[in-house]
């Protein structure tokens, strides 16, 4: 799919706003990001799609409230538990969520059908991560994305778009994670990557 300039521009800016907010996760699900007064604004242009278009937007916010504590914040309440009770509901709770969704996306493209939305790139940065860093880090390990052949597929997808995969640095995200958290990796050993193949076509089309 090819997008204008200023599509590439809004992809990257809602990737990096939506990075910052899965690595910080200092905001709400629902400050992001229209507390800018962003999401009016991301449109492409070449095909005047809007990624918050007002006829969705009920089902985009139940999907994100869904999607931000049990995947995107469920990552991080799994990985930083502080006892076995809480980092089992977690992990539940993000499993039951990732069982869902590929069932979701067994019937759709995107998560609401044929539209992709802001929801969809929110689960994005999850998913990209997912295999590379939370799976072994966070102790989040039942399942890797690539086991699950629908959101593998549609993760592939979304990182091929025109503009996107320059937004991620898989050294990097790797070596923040494992570097920064003390806590979890006192000795700081960065492990290495696995191999996955972002460019298998998707079959998504």
């Amino acid at each position: 799919m090819k997008t204008s300039n200023t599509s590439l521009l809004s992809i990257a800016f809602l990737l990096c706003w939506i990075g910052q907010l899965s690595a910080q996760v200092t905001m709400t699900q629902s400050s992001f990001p229209r507390a800018a007064g962003f999401t009016d604004s991301l449109i492409i242009t070449a095909n005047t799609l809007d990624y918050y278009p007002e006829p969705l937007r009920n089902e985009i916010d139940e999907i994100n409230a869904m999607v931000y504590p049990a995947i995107n914040n469920g990552v991080y309440r799994a990985g930083f538990a502080t006892s076995q009770q809480a980092y089992e509901k977690a992990y539940a709770e993000l499993f039951a969520a990732l069982d869902s969704l590929e069932e979701r996306l067994s019937s759709r493209r995107y998560l609401l059908g044929d539209v992709i939305t802001e929801a969809d790139w929110r689960l994005f940065t999850t998913l990209v991560r997912f295999d590379m860093v939370y799976h072994l880090h966070f102790k989040c390990n039942r399942r890797r994305i690539i086991d699950y052949p629908n959101l593998w597929a549609y993760t592939r997808e979304l990182y091929q778009w025109e503009g996107v995969a320059e937004t991620v640095n898989f050294e990097h995200i790797v070596r923040h994670y494992h570097y920064s958290h003390e806590t979890i990796n006192p000795n700081r050993i960065i492990p290495i990557n696995p191999v996955l193949d972002w460019h298998e076509p998707h079959g998504r089309g």
